[in-house]
């Protein structure tokens, strides 16, 4: 998402991958709150000397890191794997990928697939038949502050 969303590129692009990324986490807890999804985002951390990290950010969203070695897509399709095999009668995995041969794998799992495009489409569908803003209107408090109290304050918004 971050590579195919114009806005997420431009703030990496001016701030850094790790604020891109956190822009994303935070458009997605709105996102999977509005819409009462289970969603996990799942950042690649292939050439990160690392373990895998999973952080639940809100009820609705949690974040994964990859371990060393393991790509985004390799840990997606683990997951549709692990999903398929106790599927329950009632639920949905839906990936949201724009790597089309990764789409035919998870696919083949039987997860359902969205493009970046869609997903950014709903997500900005979602925030007009809500009326809040995926976004902190530059009007806000939040926005007034410092960078070093804005990271505290998400910090503790999201219970870090």
């Amino acid at each position: 998402m971050i590579g195919a969303w114009s806005a997420l590129v431009e703030l990496r692009h001016q701030h850094g991958f790790d604020a891109a990324r956190q822009e994303l986490v935070e458009i997605l807890a709105n996102y999977s709150a509005r819409k009462g999804l289970d969603t996990q985002l799942v950042f690649d951390a292939y050439a990160v000397r690392s373990p895998h990290q999973q952080l639940v950010i809100t009820p609705n969203l949690s974040v994964c890191y990859t371990a060393f070695g393991q790509t985004a897509d390799s840990y997606i399709e683990c997951l549709c794997a692990q999903l398929r095999q106790r599927a329950l009668p009632r639920s949905r995995v839906i990936v949201a990928t724009s790597d089309y041969s990764h789409r035919l794998t998870v696919v083949g799992y039987g997860a359902e697939w969205m493009s970046a495009q869609q997903l950014h489409s709903d997500i900005t569908s979602t925030h007009h038949q809500t009326n809040a803003s995926p976004r902190r209107s530059s009007h806000s408090l939040f926005d007034r502050v410092n960078s070093e109290t804005r990271k505290k304050l998400t910090q503790l918004r999201l219970g870090l």
